[in-house]
């Protein structure tokens, strides 16, 4: 905003006016005193155009620099900051300083660089203008001298001198200020002229379904920088209502299926149907909101527990955030806390546990009421108790909506309808736990090993 308001202001205040008054007298003077006026269009042009060469090619460079660590203090600070717990529990606080220092060290020498530039450049135009002044009134004296110019003309001279001084000052300072300004503001507009990676089709409808049927039409998918694509001509039908869990080795394609069904990502081939629609021809807020995910590890934001579960459904009433924290049994807990409903939950949630923090993103699934819902193993990381509670909500979560559950851990997904087994982003094996574990393929020797473990 800052840069923002310096370029408006430069341009609109002080570059416009000032051209305006130079040029305006350098003219007259040409009509009048040919030589003088020439001389001082000359001045005028190569002071402006001296100022615009420096500031681009001898300022810029340092002072993009600066900025560029200036957002690192930022990023640095941030970090610390954030990861706070991480730093007390391993005694860090001397190197995060340090690291801090050295951050803020390297933006010191690079801003008193950009200060030095700035200031050669104001004491070489200061040296064209006492040649300004030189020139104006030397040959204004000249003429006088020969008769062609009265002691009138050469006090306009001197008057037009100071008058020229001073919006070429401004000039100077203002195109400095407006090349910073532009390096400060560069970051947002190439962001601004970024294409989305994703983006709505044109004539993109809201989506309109609740059955939650999903189909994957010879889906080919590769991520940007990758030689091979992750899914190949890959196929698979979800029937509305049925839970399915998919299992495999880390980097199987498991996380990727749900992102392509949330259009996260663009296909490179095929396409995928939610209840008939073509994901890629519906828009991505209305599709989303029929896609309710509970993460492994809930984000939620710093604000009130209330403000976390109607943020599914912001016009929700208090009623129905409590009706579903009730329904993913956090309602108890929430009712214990000083302020309740409105306690804040700190940073990222920091100051719930991770059992409570799990049963909120229930209760915002519940509150969302989509017809599919997405489990990334929401109980993997919780004591037997809290899993209990957990395991309890999700249960009453899935009836009635397509599931799709990454499992990490085996054992929660024994009533699924369907179990899938990813590898290299192809389904090797499919069926319910019992038939697999019979079938001595890779899902009986993931589940040997869970046993094992």
């Amino acid at each position: 905003m800052w840069g923002y308001d310096t370029v408006s202001d430069a341009l609109v205040l002080w570059l416009g006016p000032a051209l305006l008054v130079l040029f305006g007298l350098s003219g007259f003077m040409v009509l009048r005193w040919p030589s003088v006026g020439i001389f001082a269009l000359v001045v005028v042009t190569g002071y402006i155009a001296s100022n615009l060469i420096l500031a681009a090619r001898y300022v810029r460079p340092a002072n993009q620099r600066s900025v560029a660590l200036d957002s690192r203090i930022g990023g640095a600070l941030a970090d610390s900051i954030t990861s706070n717990p991480t730093v007390k529990a391993f005694g860090a606080e001397a190197r995060e300083e340090a690291r801090i220092g050295g951050v803020t060290r390297m933006w010191r020498e690079a801003t008193l660089i950009t200060w030095t530039r700035y200031m050669n450049v104001w004491l070489w135009h200061n040296m064209i203008l006492v040649g300004l002044q030189a020139g104006l009134t030397g040959l204004l004296l000249r003429l006088w001298a020969k008769g062609e110019a009265s002691a009138g003309d050469v006090a306009f001279a001197i008057t037009a001198f100071m008058l020229m001084s001073g919006y070429l000052r401004n000039i100077g300072e203002n195109i400095r200020m407006m090349q910073k300004g532009l390096t400060d503001v560069e970051d947002v507009a190439r962001f601004a002229r970024t294409e989305p990676q994703v983006a709505d089709h044109p004539q993109a409808q809201a989506f309109r379904g609740r059955l939650g049927a999903v189909v994957l039409d010879h889906v080919t998918f590769r991520y940007k920088g990758a030689e091979t694509p992750l899914y190949r001509d890959f196929s698979l039908v979800i029937a509305p209502g049925e839970r399915v869990a998919l299992v495999g080795p880390t980097g199987s394609g498991k996380s990727t299926f749900v992102k392509l069904v949330q259009r996260l990502y663009d296909l490179q081939e095929g396409r995928i149907l939610i209840d008939g629609q073509d994901v890629s021809q519906v828009s991505q807020e209305s599709l989303r909101a029929a896609i309710a995910v509970v993460p492994q590890d809930p984000a939620l934001f710093h604000r009130t527990i209330a403000e976390n579960i109607a943020y599914a459904r912001p016009d929700a009433t208090h009623e129905e955030v409590v009706l579903a924290a009730r329904r993913a049994r956090a309602h108890d807990f929430i009712a214990n806390l000083p302020k309740g409903y409105d306690t804040l939950v700190g940073e990222r949630g920091v100051k719930l546990s991770g059992g409570e923090r799990q049963r909120v993103a229930i209760a915002r699934a519940f509150l969302a009421d989509a017809p599919i819902l997405v489990l990334d193993e929401a109980t993997s990381s919780l004591d037997v108790e809290t899993e209990r509670h957990v395991q309890a909500a999700t249960e009453e979560l899935m009836s009635g909506r397509t599931t799709i559950v990454i499992a990490h851990r085996l054992s929660t997904i024994r009533s699924a309808d369907r179990i899938l087994v990813f590898d290299q982003g192809r389904i090797v094996e499919e069926g319910r736990h019992a038939d697999l574990v019979r079938k001595g393929g890779a899902y009986a020797r993931l589940h040997a090993v869970a046993e094992g473990a």
